[in-house]
């Protein structure tokens, strides 16, 4: 059984608008007993909104997203029918990771517009010390994902500059995945992958300063809606049904290994997806798109070089460990060439400098 070739649409249950919390006890009174799992600053965005006292009883993450972390929350808690994830991306990642311990529902409640770990049964799971571990595939996707873009007008801009981040390389990675790839060979699920990607890429060119400009102002308009579901669940569906074609390639396996230079950790996960694009367009040669991607980032303020991630070009020791574990045979920088090699990562990275500086 291969589950990374798995169609995994997403969340049983998705509802999105101004409000939707408004009904939060309707839409939880057939789930049973349920826990809450949060973390400090996000449950106090939540109940600021709220303004209600859920009958639950909390339990606090430890920001980490690891296996472990949710094997000692699925100890405290016991047995429940329905987990309810309050948070971002770690935070949820880690329900997750309870919610299959106990064999429980899951009903996730984003209180930030970074990532699609509210809408997909997928995980970025990562060891106690912050390095990245492995993607889990759940068993089940979560049974109810409920996403008020009022309450998501709470999210920091640094977040949401994150969130379109990582859903840009959805188009970037499954075109880079798909390119060489038969037409007789793309199956309809695939093209239908390859086209939610694409409508992806123009609702975050044409939507995203408008979504950025409508947080600063503390408006939900049509532009911040779509921006909102887009990197919640769109994001979701391109892998959900392309598979492994749509998942991961070389933007996320350079995540990856900016993980194991600690000056990272603090450095959001899109952002560094979104660097992890310029490497991957870098490694395919295409120059041309990066220069053209370079103003759209500068606009949302998605970084372009290593200084933007707090890493320095001249660290040849930390960039070998990016570039090693990038290009190593169990990430998915692999899929678009078994033969890449780290050296090829690492000058990849050194092109995207160079581009930067205007000297290639």
């Amino acid at each position: 059984m291969n589950s990374a070739s798995e169609l995994r649409p997403g969340a049983n249950r998705y509802v999105s608008g101004d409000h939707i919390l408004d009904g939060l006890e309707d839409y939880l009174k057939d789930f049973g007993t349920c826990a809450v799992i949060t973390g400090n600053q996000s449950f106090s965005v939540f109940e600021n909104f709220y303004q209600k006292t859920l009958p639950y009883q909390t339990y606090l993450y430890d920001g980490t997203a690891s296996d472990e972390n949710g094997q000692v929350l699925a100890e405290k808690i016991g047995q429940v029918d329905t987990i309810i994830g309050i948070g971002g991306g770690r935070l949820l990642d880690t329900a997750k990771v309870t919610a299959e311990n106990l064999k429980a529902n899951f009903v996730s409640i984003p209180t930030l517009i970074s990532n699609c770990a509210p809408y997909t049964p997928i995980g970025a799971i990562y060891h106690p010390d912050h390095t990245f571990k492995r993607v889990a595939y759940f068993k089940k996707a979560p049974d109810l994902t409920l996403v008020d873009w009022t309450l998501l007008l709470q999210t920091p801009k640094a977040y949401l500059v994150a969130g379109i981040g990582d859903t840009l390389a959805k188009w970037y990675e499954i075109e880079g995945l798909t390119r060489k790839l038969d037409a007789t060979a793309k199956t309809a699920f695939i093209r239908l992958g390859i086209a939610s990607a694409k409508e992806i890429l123009n609702i975050l060119l044409n939507d995203a300063s408008v979504a950025l400009a409508s947080l600063a102002e503390q408006q939900s308009t049509p532009a911040f809606g779509r921006i909102a579901d887009t990197v919640i669940g769109l994001a979701g569906t391109v892998g959900g049904f392309a598979a492994e074609y749509g998942r991961m390639a070389g933007a996320h396996a350079v995540h990856n290994g900016l993980s194991y230079i600690e000056a990272t950790h603090k450095i959001l996960h899109g952002n560094k997806v979104a660097y992890g694009i310029l490497v991957q367009l870098a490694y395919t040669g295409d120059y041309d798109e990066i220069r053209k991607l370079k103003p759209f980032y500068d606009s949302v303020g998605l970084p372009t070089n290593l200084s933007g991630l707090d890493v320095a070009e001249g660290d040849q020791a930390d960039l070998q460990k990016v570039a090693a574990f990038a290009a190593s045979d169990h990430e998915s920088f692999k899929l678009l060439n078994p033969q890449l090699t780290s050296a090829d990562v690492l000058e990849a990275i050194h092109n995207v400098e160079a581009i930067d500086q205007q000297t290639i």
